[in-house]
């Protein structure tokens, strides 16, 4: 498989997720495939190029929270998102905070089981002879 392919399986299944997340709260609306395609494409544009200014304008806040302040920042975002995209739409703070935490849960599973890394986990044993 080919790197483009899995980017696309990862983007359809990641649309997956949303919608998913979207049935689970009430508050946040979903209007179709393409919406979620388009929302997960603009949120992971969101992720790679603000999340890291926002967190490295919030360490000090984050360090005192002892890092819970990353969530603010994670529902903030995925409101901002709803926000870009027509036919996605999060009602409030907390289904914004609980659809990114649900979010973020599903599309790590995704990763880990169905893109593991190349060659798999490595063991390595070490023996000492006495």
């Amino acid at each position: 498989m080919t790197d483009a392919q899995r980017t696309v399986i990862r983007i359809m299944l990641n649309a997956v997720a949303l919608i998913l997340t979207a049935g689970l709260f009430e508050s946040i609306y979903l209007e179709g495939f393409f919406s979620a395609v388009l929302a997960v494409l603009i949120l992971a544009f969101i992720n790679a190029f603000i999340r890291p200014v926002l967190l490295l304008l919030t360490l000090p806040i984050t360090v005192l929270s002892l890092g819970l302040f990353t969530l603010v920042i994670n529902a903030t975002l995925f409101k901002l998102t709803s926000a870009f995209v027509p036919g996605f739409h999060v009602g409030g703070f907390w289904s914004a905070l609980g659809g990114a935490i649900v979010y973020s849960v599903l599309t790590l599973f995704i990763t880990i089981f169905l893109f593991p890394p190349p060659g798999g986990p490595h063991i390595t044993f070490h023996y000492r002879r006495l």
